[in-house]
């Protein structure tokens, strides 16, 4: 995003250098390119003011906070060396908390599984109320956690495992699998670090070269993502000096704040390449600073507001993701109006004494000229316009190809199609992350996993159905509404009916076949120790105190057919439902409910989140661009990425789980700042008809948004080379937001615009 103010044209200048200022010449003589860098916006013709545009006048915010940045811009070019040695020893300093960086293994389940979770609670229950003896008698499904285990699959083509070479796959799985796995996974992302960094260096490069050596700036952009370098290690160092745990996926967070840092980079130097060079250092940043707060402000504000606002997910991966990246983004911000700003004043220097020596080499010194001005040393065109190719390309081209009456009728068939497959993907998407895929592709648990779904998918987690409270067992009435309950699990399409298992119909069995009365408390209490003692499976399912009484007492159901994520969240909310509503009370649980609780919060957790972030996006949206439009398509857009984000994840195969809900989350502060300036822009232009409103704010707009998608793609895209699904996902996901999010500022908001 970049500012929409024009700095009025000057005279032309000559060479008279003092104290970094060029004085102007008389006005009759021709002024050069460079003074303007080139626009971002529509120039007036030559001796025209420019016009100012309609703006709106219940903005409160944008004169104090343009005038506050104005006085930072006039210290920063005054004292520049202190705003860039400021930064850097502050990152040394914060720096240092790195070496905090945690070499313990991260907590799998406290990590990806629901705070407070109901079954956390129930396991509480479960480990306060029953024990076992494994040595003894080892029972899976009795255990309250999972046991250390070793698993073997071997798999066979032939009819009988007992014919001599006939294994043709074996595989295998420990109870510590997982977690060595996950642990090798984070470090195959290392090495994409140093690619990144390389791609981004290259963009900001290519985008800020200029054959004019007055306004070339591959230095500078160097410098700028350097900047974004130092931000991270300072926001990821103060954290770790607080003690904000660090986990994998934030080590997704660098390769994205790469991506949206250089963005500040490239709006202030489009900023500061139209300042005149007849101004001082002092000047041409100041006016730089003021005409960019608005923007990079807004920017800051609305991503660091997403972030922050996945703090209240219940999933803590999400919330130490957010905190991290919400931090380093505030420690980007503040380096680039700092040390950038900085870097900048002191390449200001640079193109006085680059000016002075095209304009009049000493001959003692012409091989300065070189030096002085890389790549090539050439002189600017002292009587031509230097406007961006992608800015004439968006004005000449673009603009007036999209608003014509064809092009309008087949973005709204492209909006209709694009809408409708998002909508239909939506109800398409599965829920929550399958935990083979916290673990590396080439890991030698995926095959097991995947040999587990093929053979042995019928039959899901064997669930404790648990009685809470002591109850009259020996009243038949009781018994009966026990029963009833039973019935009713066995009644699930999610439990086979034929594999429940629970104490209390063989106790009775036993009693009536011994020629006891289980109706008479003493006999029932009396008689169980003698029932233990020929049926030593149930000894861990009955809890009696000393008192002589049942505390608690547990049975169990199998369920079936519960291997896609929609059937796990339906029948642990079906199964919970039955036990809640049964007369008797009762309670279930396993060990796999820990994780399959995620399936019932994600959802739940995504659209508070969403509806938080969309709340302060619309909050700033009023305050720093009040107009009642504007606001209304910021919300059309946040909505509509949202829903195609959600709809196309399914189509990409990407489930909606703890990790695309960041990203979720993430896209919304994208959307705003997509559609809120151009719809603003379009909103105050001074043209007359609508088309040429909606001309002109992609004249000013059109490619910073482009270049904002495309250095953020350019920070993510390596992940794409990943073998792991945590950080492909981060990918995928971020590729659609800004994809859909850049398609809407540029091809459907400026045509939907015309229409009102």
């Amino acid at each position: 995003m970049i500012s929409s103010k024009v700095a009025p044209r000057e005279g032309s200048q000559r060479e008279m250098l003092s104290e970094g200022r060029l004085e102007a010449e008389p006005p009759g003589e021709a002024s050069p390119s460079w003074t303007a860098g080139p626009p971002s916006e529509r120039l007036p013709p030559l001796g025209q003011e420019a016009p100012l545009p309609r703006r709106c006048r219940t903005n409160c915010l944008e004169a104090p906070l343009s005038r506050c940045f104005q006085r930072l811009g006039a210290t920063v070019g005054t004292h520049p060396w202190l705003f860039l040695l400021g930064p850097v020893l502050l990152t040394a300093a914060l720096g240092t908390g790195l070496i905090f960086l945690p070499k313990e293994k991260e907590n799998l389940e406290e990590q990806y599984t629901p705070i407070g979770s109901p079954a956390k609670a129930e396991r509480r229950f479960v480990q306060g109320h029953f024990s076992t003896n494994d040595t003894y008698r080892f029972s899976a499904s009795r255990t309250s956690s999972e046991a250390n285990f070793a698993s073997i699959l071997v798999v066979t083509l032939t009819r009988s495992l007992l014919e001599p070479r006939i294994f043709t796959e074996v595989v295998y799985f420990t109870s510590l699998s997982r977690q060595l796995e996950f642990e090798a996974t984070s470090k195959t992302v290392i090495p994409l670090f140093h690619l990144a960094y390389t791609l981004i260096i290259l963009f900001s490069v290519v985008s800020c070269f200029r054959l004019d050596c007055i306004r070339n700036k591959m230095m500078v952009a160097v410098f700028g993502v350097f900047n974004v370098a130092m931000s991270v290690v300072s926001g990821f160092g103060l954290m770790l000096h607080i003690g904000v745990p660090f986990v994998i996926i934030v080590a997704n967070s660098p390769f994205l704040i790469l991506g949206v840092g250089v963005d500040d980079m490239f709006i202030m130097i489009s900023a500061w390449q139209k300042t005149s060079l007849m101004e001082s250092i002092k000047e041409r940043l100041s006016n730089s600073y003021s005409k960019v707060a608005v923007s990079i402000t807004i920017t800051t504000i609305t991503n660091v507001l997403a972030f922050y606002t996945g703090i209240t997910s219940s999933f803590r991966s999400v919330q130490y993701f957010c905190i991290y990246t919400g931090t380093t983004l505030l420690f980007c911000y503040f380096y680039s109006i700092t040390c950038f700003g900085a870097i900048m004043a002191l390449d200001g220097k640079r193109e006085i004494a680059c000016f002075r020596w095209l304009d009049k080499p000493d001959q003692k010194y012409a091989s300065l000229k070189k030096s002085c001005c890389v790549p090539f040393g050439s002189a600017p065109d002292e009587h031509g316009e230097d406007k961006h190719p992608m800015n004439l390309f968006f004005r000449d081209y673009f603009g007036p190809l999209l608003t014509t009456a064809k092009a309008k009728f087949f973005v709204v068939l492209l909006y209709i199609f694009y809408i409708v497959s998002s909508i239909y993907g939506c109800f398409q998407v599965q829920e929550g992350l399958d935990l083979r895929n916290l673990a590396s592709d080439d890991s030698y648990i995926t095959p097991y996993f995947n040999v587990e779904e093929d053979y042995f998918s019928d039959y899901g987690p064997r669930v404790m159905v648990i009685v809470t409270q002591s109850v009259n067992y020996w009243d038949g009435d009781v018994r009966q509404k026990l029963d009833k309950c039973m019935i009713q699990f066995e009644e699930s399409e999610y439990v086979d009916k034929n594999l429940t298992e629970f104490w209390l119909g063989a106790y009775i069995q036993y009693l009536n076949n011994s020629g006891n009365d289980p109706n008479d408390k003493n006999t029932f209490m009396n008689s169980i120790s003698g029932f233990l003692e020929i049926s030593p499976i149930f000894t861990y399912d009955i809890n009696v105190s000393s008192s002589n009484e049942i505390t608690s007492s547990r049975g169990f159901i199998q369920t079936i057919g519960v291997s896609s994520s929609s059937n796990k969240k339906r029948m642990l909310l079906q199964i919970r439902g039955i036990a809640e509503n049964c007369e008797v009370p009762l309670m279930v649980y396993n060990q796999a409910f820990i994780y399959f609780d995620q399936y019932a919060a994600i959802i739940e957790n995504t659209v508070r989140n969403v509806m938080i972030a969309s709340t302060a996006m619309l909050i700033v949206s009023l305050l720093l661009i009040p107009h009642p439009v504007c606001s209304l398509w910021v919300t059309f857009a946040i909505a509509s990425v949202i829903v195609g984000v959600t709809g196309f994840m399914a189509f990409w195969n990407v489930n909606l789980d703890s990790i695309s809900m960041i990203n979720l989350v993430i896209c919304i502060g994208f959307s705003f700042d997509f559609s809120a300036h151009i719809s603003y822009a379009f909103i105050s232009s001074s043209e007359t008809s609508v088309n040429k409103k909606s001309i002109e704010a992609l004249y000013m707009l059109g490619y910073p948004v482009l270049q904002s998608a495309i250095s953020t793609i350019i920070g993510v895209c390596v992940l794409s080379a990943a073998k792991a699904y945590i950080f492909r996902t981060f990918f995928k996901i971020m590729f659609l937001v800004m994809f859909f999010g850049a398609a809407h500022g540029l091809i459907f908001i400026p045509v939907f615009l015309t229409f009102f």
